[in-house]
């Protein structure tokens, strides 16, 4: 009896030893800017779970902008942030390794007045351009290319353009104090919104200069240690986010959920946002190097070193590939 007990004590314990570790589920510490357009779409992944579902745990902690973010992911405090794939390139080229997961290609465009009698940027000649950001603020500098390619001028020289934060070119826009304004997408939705038009789509711009308007210029951006240290998980990521995106393609109660931190103060503006948003989504194909790297040299030529530093080509490992 006690050789028995010991016999299937031992098939048992050998039984459980083959048997494969259940791995801890990974937790992705990610700091995002919740004031912005990305906590909509980080809210939908951990309200209906879609991080779970593909086997990782999202947590998010507010941090008030892009610089905060991007020092906090270089210090490894945080694991993830929101950033344009620009900067991760000037980060590989430094030797740090951090990779770029897709989130959306919405740019936005120029918009004016309704009654305003301009159709074609050479129409704004003299006038006043509010533009959010800098003047090394990627739309602007593709605005600036197109003007001289297509209309044969130099956009920075024959207006007078205003720099500011986007709520302010926003509200300088709608007040009339701008004939023009360059602002960020979901900014953009909200003038329109309001009775503005759009003069110029930056997608529209980006084509007539040989780029690709399909290459998605911000993404969640993943420290690549996180990444080799949990196989798949990059993927994971991009499932969640292309998950919560189909969900709210889908599902209105979706949107009307996540309506109060979306502050639309109209349901014109509401549904502005909505359809922008989606409109935005990134395709589910890898990121087309070539492309990247025509703007990458069209970035470079224009916003010199103030924008991509000493980068002159692009680095290997940027972009996310499921492989990876």
């Amino acid at each position: 009896m006690t050789f028995l007990k010991s016999f299937v004590g031992a098939v048992v314990v050998a039984l459980f030893s083959s048997l494969p570790v259940c791995a801890e589920t990974p937790v992705v510490r990610a700091a995002l800017q919740l004031s912005g357009t990305v906590s909509w779409e980080a809210d939908t992944i951990r309200h209906y779970g879609l991080d779970k579902a593909n086997g990782f745990r999202m947590e998010v902690t507010d941090i008030a902008g892009a610089p905060a973010a991007q020092i906090a992911l270089i210090g490894g405090e945080v694991d993830m942030i929101v950033s344009d794939w620009l900067w991760v390139a000037r980060e590989r080229a430094a030797g740090r390794d951090v990779v770029f997961i897709p989130y959306s290609r919405a740019v936005g465009g120029l918009m004016v007045p309704a009654d305003s009698a301009a159709r074609s940027l050479a129409d704004l000649k003299g006038q006043k351009i509010g533009v959010a950001g800098s003047p090394i603020d990627k739309s602007w500098l593709i605005l600036r290319a197109y003007a001289r390619k297509v209309e044969n001028f130099d956009l920075a020289e024959t207006t007078d353009q205003v720099f500011g934060a986007p709520p302010l070119v926003y509200k300088a826009a709608l007040d009339g104090e701008v004939q023009g304004a360059l602002n960020f997408w979901n900014f953009g939705a909200r003038m329109q919104a309001a009775g503005m038009r759009t003069l110029l789509p930056i997608d529209k711009a980006a084509e007539a200069l040989g780029l690709d308007p399909q290459t998605p210029l911000v993404g969640y951006v993943v420290r690549g240690n996180v990444l080799k240290a949990h196989p798949g998980l990059g993927e994971a990521i991009a499932a969640a986010s292309r998950q919560a995106k189909q969900r709210l393609a889908a599902d209105p109660a979706a949107w009307e959920r996540i309506r109060p931190i979306m502050r639309a103060e109209t349901d014109a503006e509401f549904e502005a946002l909505k359809a922008a948003f989606l409109a935005g989504a990134p395709g589910e194909g890898a990121v087309d190097e070539e492309a990247a790297a025509r703007m990458l040299k069209l970035m470079t030529e224009l916003g010199g070193a103030d924008l991509v530093g000493d980068l002159k080509d692009l680095p290997g490992g940027v972009f996310h590939h499921p492989e990876n």
